[in-house]
C-alpha cells in the first residue's frame, strides 16, 4: 500500500512539473525581443555621391585651315610632344606661287615709290631753278608758269603717297601669304600627350576637312590637367558647392583612392530617362600616372562634418507626418520620444535633441508569440557601422545587454 502511494504521488508530481515547465517555456517563447544599440558621440559626416569619368580639362585640336597632301606624320597617339613640335607636313605647291605673287606685287610696288619720289625731286628742282632765275632775271617766268611748277610738286607727291600705301598693301599681302604658307608645317599649340590622330600620310586636307572626317586631324591634351567629371542627381546637388572635398575612387584600379576638390558646378542640367542630373568637376589633389582620360570614377563628396555629435543608427529613426521619433530601452519597457535630426549618410544619423549619449536605442524588436521581428524603418538613409553597446534584451530577464 506505501509502494501504490509513492508512486502515485511521485505521478503527481511530474504531472504538475511537466504542467509547470510547459507554463515556462510557453511564457519565454511568447516574450518580446528588443535588440539595442547605444546612443554614442562622435563625428558624422555628410555626403552625396556622384559617377562619371575622368577628363583632360586642357584639349587643343589642331586642325590646320589650308588645304593639301598630309605628308611626314611624324607622332602617333601616346606620344608625348612639346609646345612647337613638328607634328606634320601639309604639301601645297599653290602657296609657294602667291608667295611668289606677293613678292613680285611687292617689288613693283616698291618701285613705283622710288619712282613717285623720283618725280617729284625734278619737279622741285624745275622749280626752284625757275624761282632763282626770276630773281637774276626778272620775267624769265611767269607767275602762271610757275604755279604750273608748283603743281607738278603736289602731283608728285600725291604719287608717293599712292605709291606708299600700294607697297603697304603689298607688304600686307605677302605677310599674309608667308604665314598662310608657313601652316604647311603644323606644329603642336601646347605641350601635352597626342590623344587622338585621325589622319595618314596621303590623306587630303580641306577647310572643312575633306578626309572625310568631322574630327580634328589631331588631339592633343594636357595630363597634368585631369580631373574627374561626375553626374549628381537633381535631389543632391543643392548640398554641393565650391571648394568641398571629395574622396574620388576608380572601377579599374582597386585600391586607389584620390582626394578632391570641386571646382565647377554645371548651372544647365542633363535630362536622361527621366532623371536629371549636373556635372560637377571636381580637381584632383594629386596625379597617379595610372589614372588615363575617360576611365570610370565614383566620387564622395563631402557635403557636411559635425564634431562631438550625438549619433544612433537610422535605421532606428522613425518619421510619421515629419515628426521623427526613436525607442529607447528604459528599465525593461521601450519608450517612444520625439527627438530633432542633424545631418545624416548611409548608415548613422545625428540627433540635435532627445537623445543623451549611452541611450540604449531600440533598433529592432522581435516579437516571440508570431516568430516575427519588427526593425524600425527611416526615411532618412544611415547606421553606423562599430556601434557601441548593442544587446538584445528580455524583459524580466535582467534587462541588460547580452554578450
Amino acid at each position: 500500500m506505501m509502494k501504490k502511494t509513492y508512486i502515485v504521488i511521485v505521478i503527481v508530481l511530474i504531472a504538475v512539473g511537466g504542467y509547470y515547465w510547459y507554463k515556462s517555456s510557453t511564457t519565454s517563447q511568447t516574450q518580446t525581443q528588443y535588440v539595442t544599440e547605444d546612443a554614442t558621440k562622435g563625428t558624422i559626416t555628410s555626403s552625396v555621391s556622384g559617377s562619371g569619368n575622368v577628363i583632360v580639362d586642357q584639349l587643343a585640336t589642331v586642325d590646320p585651315t589650308i588645304s593639301g597632301t598630309v605628308a611626314n606624320l611624324s607622332v602617333n597617339v601616346g606620344d608625348k610632344v612639346e609646345k612647337g613640335q613638328l607634328l606634320f607636313e601639309i604639301v601645297n605647291d599653290q602657296l609657294s606661287v602667291n608667295v611668289s605673287k606677293s613678292i613680285a606685287s611687292q617689288e613693283q610696288s616698291g618701285n613705283a615709290v622710288d619712282s613717285a619720289k623720283v618725280t617729284k625731286k625734278s619737279a622741285e628742282a624745275d622749280y626752284y631753278a625757275a624761282i632763282k632765275k626770276n630773281k637774276t632775271t626778272p620775267g624769265s617766268f611767269t607767275k602762271r608758269q610757275l604755279d604750273v611748277l608748283k603743281k607738278k610738286i603736289d602731283v608728285a607727291e600725291n604719287g608717293i603717297e599712292a605709291a606708299q600705301k600700294s607697297l603697304d598693301s603689298s607688304n600686307a599681302d605677302l605677310a599674309n601669304q608667308q604665314s598662310i604658307a608657313d601652316e604647311r608645317s603644323v606644329t603642336a599649340p601646347i605641350s601635352g600627350i597626342v590623344n587622338e590622330i585621325n589622319v595618314k600620310n596621303g590623306d587630303d586636307l580641306g577647310k572643312s576637312s575633306s578626309n572625310s572626317t568631322t574630327s580634328s586631324p589631331i588631339v592633343i591634351g594636357d595630363l597634368s590637367t585631369l580631373k574627374a567629371q561626375v553626374a549628381v542627381s537633381e535631389v543632391d546637388i543643392a548640398n554641393v558647392s565650391v571648394g568641398q572635398k571629395a574622396m574620388l575612387t576608380f572601377d579599374s584600379l582597386n585600391g586607389l583612392s584620390v582626394s578632391g576638390k570641386v571646382e565647377k558646378i554645371d548651372s544647365l542640367g542633363t535630362l536622361s530617362q527621366g532623371v536629371v542630373t549636373y556635372n560637377v568637376t571636381i580637381g584632383l589633389d594629386t596625379l597617379d600616372e595610372r589614372i588615363k582620360p575617360q576611365m570610370s570614377v565614383s566620387a564622395s563628396i563631402i557635403t557636411a562634418v559635425k564634431q562631438d555629435a550625438i549619433i544612433i543608427q537610422s535605421g532606428a529613426l522613425k518619421t510619421q507626418n515629419g515628426v521623427n521619433t526613436v525607442e529607447i530601452l528604459r528599465g525593461q519597457t521601450p519608450q517612444e520620444v520625439n527627438v530633432e535630426v542633424g545631418i545624416s549618410n548611409n548608415t548613422e544619423t545625428e540627433i540635435t535633441s532627445g537623445v543623451s549619449e549611452g541611450d540604449k536605442i531600440v533598433t529592432k524588436t522581435i516579437n516571440g508569440n508570431s516568430n516575427s521581428s519588427n526593425t524600425n524603418k527611416n526615411t532618412n538613409s544611415a547606421s553606423r557601422p562599430g556601434g557601441g553597446g548593442g544587446g538584445l534584451h528580455l524583459p524580466g530577464f535582467g534587462g541588460g545587454p547580452r554578450d
